[in-house]
């Protein structure tokens, strides 16, 4: 065989050029991942119950979500975990081979015939059902340099409207969010125990007297489908938006005429919406952003449009 090569030079430098270009062809044209997808597919579900535990979580909303996801086509087994933010993560494990998207749709069936047996608050925040990798590829880390001009807040909520966006649009990253609950800018209200004791106030009332002021509605229009010439639109503000206008929300009216504001038992001011959590980077205060994967896509390049 060697001979043949020797008597031909012209056939050896062919042949030899030929596996030189199918080699390059090759390098440039074949997937690099810097971790190979080996692991099943998996669909992830998040829910969130505001202002419970994680034992009130796992005793009110995950027993229904498994009850229902149990036994999806090709599941192999789930986990469940909740936190005590009020968070619940259900993910689900399918066989090698299952198509992801196929999967996240028959979860997603599934999940909606468990919806009526959910608590309200639950609902209303929204239940997610993503298909994505079992782990992070990779973390972003975010700091200020001057804490009394920005502070942890104002960086996730920086980061929540111009960055997490530009790192969902690209191919293959699957979620993007902030570690350690939610960050977004939320009218806090603390209640002082002592001036509703003295008041006869209980949280459920003022949860009404907000519920009531501060909400969006559709006030209509004057002269519609009349005989009038002009039509007027009606504006309405809309939700509340500054402390001060929380402050002089009306509770109730008492017998002597005056009014009960929400200032009288409670303190309002504009912060995050949980401070579950502290970050530092350096020495500063700051936020890490974790970037999840989709199945089937390459991390290499996720890493590579990211940075």
């Amino acid at each position: 065989m060697f001979k043949i090569f020797i008597q031909r030079p012209v056939l050896s430098t062919v042949i030899s050029i030929l596996l030189v270009i199918l080699g390059v062809l090759g390098l440039t044209k074949l997937p690099l991942q810097q971790f190979p997808d080996i692991a099943p597919p998996s669909v992830l579900v998040t829910a969130v119950y505001p202002g419970a535990n994680a034992e009130t979580v796992l005793r009110s909303v995950a027993p229904s979500l498994e009850e229902s996801i149990n036994g999806v086509e090709n599941m192999t087994y789930m986990s469940s975990t909740a936190s005590n933010d009020g968070s619940l993560a259900i993910t689900v494990f399918f066989k090698l081979g299952t198509n992801a998207d196929q999967a996240a749709v028959n979860v997603q069936n599934r999940v909606a015939q468990a919806t009526s047996q959910l608590p309200a608050e639950v609902v209303q925040q929204g239940i997610t059902t993503a298909k994505q990798q079992n782990s992070f590829i990779m973390a972003i880390g975010m700091f200020t340099e001057d804490e009394t001009k920005y502070d942890q807040t104002f960086v996730a909520n920086y980061a929540q409207i111009n960055i997490i966006p530009e790192i969902k649009r690209i191919p293959g990253v699957g979620a993007a969010s902030i570690f350690g609950g939610v960050k977004d800018y939320s009218m806090r209200v603390w209640l002082n125990p002592t001036q509703m004791a003295t008041y006869k106030v209980s949280p459920n009332e003022v949860m009404r007297a907000i519920q009531d002021k501060s909400l969006e509605a559709a006030p209509g229009k004057f002269g519609e489908r009349s005989n009038e010439v002009f039509e007027y639109v009606i504006k309405y503000k809309g939700k509340l938006t500054k402390p001060d206008e929380y402050e002089n929300i009306a509770i109730r009216s008492n017998p002597d005429g005056s009014i009960l504001h929400l200032k009288d038992v409670a303190r309002i001011e504009l912060g995050a919406y949980s401070y579950n959590s502290l970050t530092r980077l350096n020495g500063k205060k700051g936020i890490v952003i974790g970037v999840i994967q989709l199945a089937g896509s390459n991390s290499n390049d996720i890493q590579i449009a990211i940075n």
